[in-house]
């Protein structure tokens, strides 16, 4: 089969022939063999972007700071003046806090991976024209695949066809109603949230079926970019930044400690073997030595705190500096905030609350069959007074009782 050629940037603007052409696809998606290759071709529909540290690395991470440095230095200087005691103290406490920041952070990762390997997901596609569950990673540009209420979509494609389709994309866009996707190309500059034709992988289907070409997998999808973007080294944060000028303000004084005590005691016709053993041990005894666990013993019980509500910590340093903020301001759908409708008041015509539209409405949200809507689960959440006795019949809605008052009134 030819290889196929790659599409534009702007692949929502084209009509579903042209890709299909593009990829070398068809209505009813790829052979296993051709997907099979492709899948070498194009990699993995992972969100990966970084190597995975060892545990090995991740403990010799520990040993960075520059006070870690110092200490070690001073560990090999007190060994090497066969000052034993001293050598082996500074060594234990090196190694407990350098141990008691890896076993958090290495513990942080597990849990996270573990979260990870439980949202594995499936997805059906076509092949060799019939539909095959297969895992969302093995899916390649090209594949066709079909779509239920309750999918997750595992990529980025374009809708070959669609049946009341409607995908909550709140993920990418913030949106709390789930929006309407159709087949059809938009406009090239249309923004994501006016791709009325495209499905974009982490988002879901909330009703309806339809069948998808998948033209972006990995990190070449619209969440994939946003995960590439967020797996960049983050910059120093204050905290770290903190330490590393004590540091380097405790190298720089112990340095002129040493050249000063050294220089004046030969000066005054000091021994220079003496004088030096001297200053090197005087500046042994101003090293923090207990710094760096003070320092990890007390994030560790702040992440201990956070990890009761359910946080997962990963990095010791990010405690002290979620700490420092004044005000942070975020604009993301089911984080922070909650993403739910709520309904404030039932209106008629004329902008007057009334019990009857809203118990009217509350029907119709109750006795209501498939999936349920935001908007039907606000009016659900509201108090009501509205009888019970109603029921849902195939001919009419019916009351129980032919001589009940209006349902509506209290």
């Amino acid at each position: 089969m030819a290889t196929p050629s790659t599409p534009s940037n702007n692949y929502w603007g084209e009509s579903p022939e042209d890709l299909l052409k593009a990829l070398d696809s068809s209505v009813d998606g790829l052979s296993t063999a051709e997907a099979a290759q492709r899948l070498v071709s194009y990699g993995p529909n992972l969100l990966k972007t970084r190597a995975q540290v060892t545990p090995l690395g991740l403990f010799l991470a520990q040993f960075k700071s520059p006070i870690m440095i110092i200490l070690l230095i001073a560990t090999l200087i007190s060994a090497l003046l066969q000052d034993w005691a001293d050598a082996v103290i500074i060594l234990l406490i090196v190694l407990g806090s350098a141990l008691l920041s890896f076993v958090q952070e290495h513990g942080a990762d597990r849990a996270a991976e573990k979260l990870r390997m439980q949202l594995t997901l499936k997805a059906t596609a076509l092949r060799d024209g019939n539909p095959t569950p297969v895992l969302a990673e093995q899916l390649v540009p090209g594949d066709v695949v079909l779509l239920s209420a309750g999918s997750l979509i595992p990529a980025d494609g374009i809708l070959l066809q669609a049946r009341d389709f409607f995908v909550s994309q709140a993920v990418l866009t913030g949106e709390t109603f789930p929006v309407e996707k159709r087949p059809g190309p938009v406009a090239a500059s249309a923004s994501l949230a006016e791709r009325t034709n495209t499905v974009f992988m982490g988002t879901s289907v909330r009703s309806g079926s339809a069948r998808a070409l998948i033209v972006q997998t990995g990190l070449r999808t619209a969440y994939g970019q946003i995960a590439g973007r967020l797996s960049l080294r983050p910059p120093e944060n204050e905290f770290q930044k903190g330490i590393r000028h004590l540091g380097y303000l405790l190298s720089e004084v112990m340095l002129l400690l040493v050249l000063a005590i050294f220089t004046f005691n030969v000066f005054f016709h000091k021994p220079v073997l003496d004088s030096l053993l001297f200053s090197i041990a005087l500046a042994v005894g101003l090293t923090p030595q207990l710094l760096p666990a003070i320092i990890n013993i007390n994030l560790s019980k702040g992440s201990q705190a956070m990890a009761a509500h359910g946080v997962i910590v990963r990095r010791l340093e990010s405690i002290e500096n979620f700490g420092s903020m004044d005000i942070l301001c975020t604009d993301k759908t089911g984080t922070l905030t909650e993403g739910v409708v709520k309904l404030d008041a039932a209106l008629d015509p004329g902008g007057e609350p009334s019990e009857e539209v809203f118990g009217l409405a509350y029907l119709n949200a109750r006795l209501q069959t498939g999936l349920s809507n935001p908007l039907d689960d606000a009016i659900l959440a509201k108090p009501t007074l509205v009888s019970a006795r109603w029921k849902k019949s195939t001919r009419s809605l019916t009351i129980s009782s032919a001589n009940a008052s209006a349902w509506w009134s209290k």
